[in-house]
């Protein structure tokens, strides 16, 4: 089992603390394919869509479809990135396109305050 990035997986984010996101949920895969060595991906939880997320940057809007696997209408929770073990992974649910990969993306920019003045030359590195 090998969850790559923009795919979503129905995973067990148990256990938690405070007010994390738990129990068997969908996420999904955040973190490149190309980075890591421990079996480790980034993810972030998808939970029911309510109306009031409309307001919030790092709430994420999704339309189930056939291709991201999704029943019902649901919201990607950017603010609860977490890195888990690929062990909490039960199965693949679906894919996101690249389009929605971009606005994940830069939901996340949002959250971390990050511009472009914070961005690195990663070839000097």
């Amino acid at each position: 089992m090998k969850p790559n990035r923009s795919e979503i997986w129905l995973v067990n984010l148990d256990p938690t603390l405070g007010s994390e996101i738990r129990k068997i949920r969908p996420v999904v895969v955040i973190s490149s394919d190309s980075i890591g060595k421990l079996p480790i991906k980034l993810i972030a939880p998808i939970t029911d869509w309510k109306p009031y997320f409309a307001e919030n940057v790092w709430h994420l809007k999704l339309e189930p479809d056939s291709t991201n696997g999704l029943t019902k209408v649901s919201a990607v929770d950017t603010l609860q990135l977490r890195g888990i073990d690929t062990t909490r992974f039960i199965r693949q649910l679906g894919k996101l396109n690249d389009d929605i990969m971009i606005e994940i993306t830069i939901a996340i920019a949002l959250v971390i305050e990050l511009n472009g003045e914070d961005f690195l030359d990663v070839s000097t590195m």
